[in-house]
């Protein structure tokens, strides 16, 4: 058994562990979901048995106090991270003005094989919002109100950015650069119901000049749609983002024509009557789950603490600095 731990201690692995899991940061970098989560746990794993058994073969280590809380901090950082890892969750949003949140619209998903879920109970409804900007188009805060349900199901507001999170259930929602303008419309088809939706624009202002997109109905023809903006947009004054005191008009292109429609007015089409009803907005989110961090924080605080102690207790006894000075003066006189 000795001789397991102290082949698992040996310094050789530390640096073999240390080499992989450099390798795995890089296949890793910026989470992309082609690499396994597995390229970054295995090497913490490795890292975090060669630590445990130095800790316990090596008396330089666990004989000292200071410097034994160091290491078992170290070692639980190891853990926490591989653990986050496990169980984190990262994903996008979009949402319209009035939308409820809901965990199937979620994008760009990356959740680590351990997540133990529950996004889906998370509450909110979409209001409005406004975004700054300094002169430069240079983006400053976003505010984004939400209107979030409680444990009793009570509505409350709460106004969040991108510093500044809505937390429920350990999710951390951030507002993002990405939001944009949407046009509500209502599609009256010849034969059936009438049905409303929504048509998100390209991201605004990053895409000023680019607000269109397409749309095709059942049994009809492509739709082609260009939204023009009076946002009060300028690079040379601080002006700020506000959707509700914006206006556009929707342009509607098909085959054979180009329309101009403003709020309320509505268009002949093959298979039905097009009505653009108004113009609406959509925030996007960034979200994260990994309730680790804040343990990351406090243990590695007291690891520091520890380390600090151990340095204070070597400088602060002049015997051991007095025994250290004269065993590196007969290791010199060695090897002179």
């Amino acid at each position: 058994m000795a001789a397991l731990l102290a082949y698992l201690a040996a310094p050789r692995l530390t640096l073999t562990g240390m080499g992989m899991l450099a390798v795995a940061a890089a296949l890793s970098y910026d989470n992309p979901v082609s690499t396994s989560i597995w390229v970054l746990i295995v090497p913490l794993a490795l890292l975090a048995i060669n630590l445990l058994a130095a800790i316990i073969t090596n008396p330089r280590i666990h004989q000292r106090g200071g410097l034994l809380v160091f290491h078992v901090c170290l070692l639980a950082i190891v853990a926490l991270v591989a653990v986050g890892r496990l169980i984190h969750l990262e994903a996008h949003l979009e949402l319209n003005d009035g939308e409820a949140f809901s965990a199937q619209n979620l994008i760009d998903i990356r959740r680590g094989p351990w997540h133990p879920g529950g996004i889906d109970k998370v509450r909110f409804v979409q209001g409005p919002w406004t975004v700054a900007y300094r002169p430069g188009m240079v983006r400053g805060l976003t505010h984004s109100t939400l209107k979030v349900a409680d444990e009793r199901g009570r509505w409350q507001e709460k106004v969040i950015g991108d510093d500044r999170p809505l937390v429920v259930n350990g999710y951390r929602f951030y507002s993002s650069f990405n939001k944009g303008f949407a046009a509500v419309l209502t599609w009256q088809p010849d034969i059936g119901n009438a049905v409303t939706g929504t048509i998100n624009m390209p991201a605004y202002p990053l895409y000023d000049f680019r607000q269109t997109n397409r749309w095709q109905p059942d049994n009809g023809e492509e739709i082609r749609f260009w939204l023009q903006l009076d946002t009060g947009l300028t690079s040379k004054h601080a002006w700020t983002l506000a959707p509700q005191n914006s206006q556009g008009t929707l342009i509607v292109k098909t085959a054979t024509d180009r329309v101009e429609l403003a709020e309320g007015e509505r268009l002949r089409l093959p298979g039905g009557w097009l009505r653009y009803d108004r113009l609406s907005s959509w925030m996007g989110y960034k979200i994260f789950y990994e309730p680790t961090i804040h343990w990351l924080f406090i243990v590695a605080v007291i690891g520091v603490l520890g380390l600090s102690v151990h340095f204070w207790s070597r400088f602060a006894s002049p015997a051991d600095n007095e025994q250290q000075v004269n065993a590196g003066v007969k290791r010199l006189e060695r090897l002179i």
